[in-house]
């Protein structure tokens, strides 16, 4: 990519930074909010220690699916 294509895309990505992080942290919370209604007696730091290995998990499979090329025309 070019320099001038590349400084636009990180400055809009990185206006929408706190909001990416807004979101996953929603997900995670979300998260353990339906783990401990579906199993009450459920260990939290476990559960949160589960889930966080579930998103990275998916994080790596994404990774994975740009590196290959499946995003390039997006």
């Amino acid at each position: 990519m070019s320099e001038e294509i590349v400084d636009p895309v990180k400055k809009e990505l990185e206006s929408r930074r706190k909001a990416i992080k807004k979101e996953l942290e929603l997900l995670f919370k979300v998260n353990m909010k339906i783990t401990d209604w579906d199993v009450p007696e459920a260990d939290d730091k476990e559960s949160a220690n589960l889930i966080l290995q579930i998103m990275q998990d998916e994080l790596d499979n994404l990774k994975e699916a740009v590196k290959s090329g499946e995003y390039n025309n997006y």
